[in-house]
């Protein structure tokens, strides 16, 4: 087992009552086996039939898994860190690891490509940001326990039609099930087919208020288990560094219209801010995981999120929650920047810390979960 250096951070007070930035301070640091934090008794980690002889499925979800950097530039901060950490893309998980081999299903927001094209697409001249990676780095997801990825983002098309396909096709070559709105991915696990639909909403919701609930509905009707990826919401800028903390109306609506339609879980991304929790209907939805092994920053102005951890019970066909869990992070190992390795918070003040501000900026959701348990219950 190796041991981490896990710096903790205390929020500042919130100002005004309003939905409000996380901002940190680090004290001493503790020395802790990751182990100790968030790891489930052992008979937990074996469940795999309830008493009926029912599965039992453990699902883990995180927000967007940024790698590489931009090929129009000179200085690439992933590569430089990259070589600092001996050449292994595999570091980027060295804290999360065991998390991700021990659940069912690990589903991530892959946004990037797979690529060693330098095509950029008219589309993307005045673009800020780029992503690409070699097509070899995709031993990050295999090798760690990351088994689907949503392909429908903002930057899957950053290099085109023929690296947006060329990522597909290396992702199947390496066994990893991919989605996005023309592809449903279906990942087998027990027995059970899980379903998973992907959607960009950023400004093309008036094209999918009818579309997305008719290929829920259809999808229910074809596997068990359905989870519904968006990508949407409102990033944070300069003169509005708080913007992204909340789901926006369209977002609300069209978290619940997924839901009416038939999915089990709905999860989301794109804000780079983790948002509150909504149980509507007795499904989840994650309106934002914020981000988890982000590239496209060598310090965020907020560094921390959340890992989402749900279990569901199928039998004959039938799925039904068994209840969720959430795992603060911080998306780096060290406070000073970004390293890429996010890492499972330590501290009590640190986690209390990322709770209260997904509490406060959930007050104005009607189905907002009262707790986020930091354990199986």
């Amino acid at each position: 087992m190796k041991r981490i250096i896990l710096a903790g951070l205390v929020l500042s007070l919130l100002l005004g009552g309003l939905p409000a930035l996380a901002e940190y301070t680090d004290p001493d640091d503790e020395d802790l086996l990751i182990e100790d934090i968030i790891e489930a008794p052992e008979e937990e980690k074996k469940e795999v039939l309830d008493t009926d002889g029912s599965s039992i499925l453990t699902i883990t979800c995180t927000g967007d898994l940024t790698i590489g950097g931009d090929s129009r530039k000179r200085k690439n901060i992933f590569e430089d860190e990259l070589n600092a950490q001996g050449g292994d893309v595999s570091f980027t998980m060295q804290n999360m690891r065991q998390i991700l081999m021990e659940d069912d299903l690990t589903l991530v927001n892959f946004e990037g490509t797979l690529t060693e094209s330098t095509y950029i697409p008219s589309s993307k001249k005045n673009n800020e940001f780029l992503f690409s990676a070699p097509p070899s780095y995709v031993s990050l997801l295999t090798e760690n326990g990351i088994e689907a990825v949503s392909l429908e983002n903002n930057h899957v098309m950053d290099h085109g039609e023929e690296a947006y396909a060329e990522t597909q096709q290396v992702l199947e070559d390496a066994g990893i099930v991919w989605s996005n709105s023309e592809h449903i991915g279906v990942f087998e696990v027990k027995g059970i087919q899980v379903a998973m639909l992907s959607y960009l909403c950023i400004d093309r919701y008036d094209e999918l208020w009818d579309r997305v609930p008719a290929e829920i509905a259809a999808a229910k009707e074809r596997y068990p288990l359905v989870i519904v990826s968006f990508h949407w919401g409102l990033e944070p800028t300069r003169d509005n560094p708080q913007r992204g903390y909340e789901p926006t109306a369209n977002q609300i609506k069209m978290g619940r219209l997924a839901v009416d339609a038939g999915a089990d879980l709905v999860v989301g991304h794109h804000s780079h801010r983790a948002n509150p929790i909504e149980l509507y209907n007795g499904v989840y939805i994650c309106y934002s995981l914020g981000n988890f092994c982000f590239a496209g920053n060598s310090k965020p102005s907020d560094m921390s999120s959340i890992v989402f951890q749900i279990r569901f019970r199928v039998k004959d066909g039938v799925c039904t929650s068994r209840g969720f869990r959430v795992i603060p992070i911080r998306i780096s190992s060290v406070t000073s920047r970004n390293d890429f390795i996010p890492t499972p918070y330590s501290s009590g003040s640190n986690i209390d810390s990322v709770l209260s501000v997904l509490k406060n900026n959930g007050r104005k959701l009607e189905y907002a979960v009262p707790e986020y348990p930091l354990e199986w219950r």
